[in-house]
């Protein structure tokens, strides 16, 4: 299991509009491939925006990398400042907080 943060700020977008666009993508993510949750990210004060993003595997992400979808994101003019990482879990201590992603035993 991998988890993926990624940020950015906007350009030449509201926050409204912003919010409004991503409503209408989530049923879209939501089928990706591999993707096993993302938990959308906003702080208007500071324009920064994102993800976290569970995927079931490096290979889930580099195929989402590949995808239309992502893409289009990635060339964006009204996304700026793009940063993406991605982390491997500690498995214990995961558990131990009760993360809610089901880590593999």
């Amino acid at each position: 299991m991998i988890i993926q943060v990624v940020n950015f700020n906007l350009k030449d977008l509201s926050d409204a509009d912003y919010r409004s666009i991503c409503d209408g993508l989530a049923p879209e993510l939501a089928r990706v491939p591999g993707l096993i949750s993302k938990v959308w990210l906003a702080d208007e004060a500071s324009n920064t925006y994102g993800g976290v993003y569970t995927w079931a595997d490096r290979e889930a992400i580099d195929a989402f990398a590949r995808s239309d979808f992502f893409k289009a994101f990635a060339t964006n003019p009204n996304f700026a400042n793009i940063a993406a990482t991605a982390f491997g879990i500690l498995e214990g201590p995961s558990q131990v907080t009760r993360a809610s992603i089901a880590v593999a035993a």
